[in-house]
């Protein structure tokens, strides 16, 4: 519950208790402002009774009241669509930053698919690289035991036609010992 509270004001010379729950200060610059109205009115016309000063000074103030009211609702009106677009816009950001964020997401679960392709890339690299060693090494092997075949066919061919001479050497001995 508010808070209320009695405000003495002077109003053309006279005293009244305005019981508000707004500031002393505000009630009493309200007042102030009503009584500078009926002054007003009475300085322009001072035939006027203080009544009728302070119907006239209600009818004037009222008739600001109503114009600015006026004033406030077309402002109303032509700020609502903009507001309404507003928000609109709004719930789209809201809902581009939320995509955003999914897509920030992805980007990152697809930098560590990247960075696990590459990490076995390069083991793939690695096993090349040994396989590429060992191939080479096989080679030069297969190149050696190549050039070792060749020189041990060369010499079982020496060694073939050493013994075909020895056969015949023994046979014509075995035929000179016959005769």
């Amino acid at each position: 519950m508010t808070d209320k509270k009695k405000v003495v004001v002077k109003i053309n010379g006279q005293d009244f208790i305005v019981v508000s729950t707004e500031s002393e200060e505000y009630v009493l610059e309200i007042a102030t402002y009503v009584d500078e109205n009926i002054k007003d009115i009475l300085e322009k016309n001072s035939k006027l009774s203080n009544t009728m000063a302070s119907v006239l000074a209600a009818f004037n103030i009222a008739d600001r009241y109503y114009k600015k009211y006026s004033e406030l609702e077309a402002l109303r009106e032509n700020v609502t669509e903009p507001l309404n677009e507003l928000e609109g816009l709004k719930e789209e950001l809201e809902e581009n930053k939320n995509k955003m964020e999914l897509l920030k997401s992805e980007c990152n679960s697809y930098k560590d698919e990247l960075l696990q392709s590459k990490r076995e890339l390069e083991q793939l690299n690695k096993k090349i690289k040994k396989y590429e060693q060992s191939l080479s090494i096989n080679e030069e092997e297969l190149g050696n035991n190549q050039k070792i075949i060749s020189d041990l066919q060369n010499k079982l061919f020496e060694n073939q036609v050493e013994l075909v001479q020895v056969k015949k050497e023994l046979e014509e001995a075995l035929k000179m010992i016959d005769k």
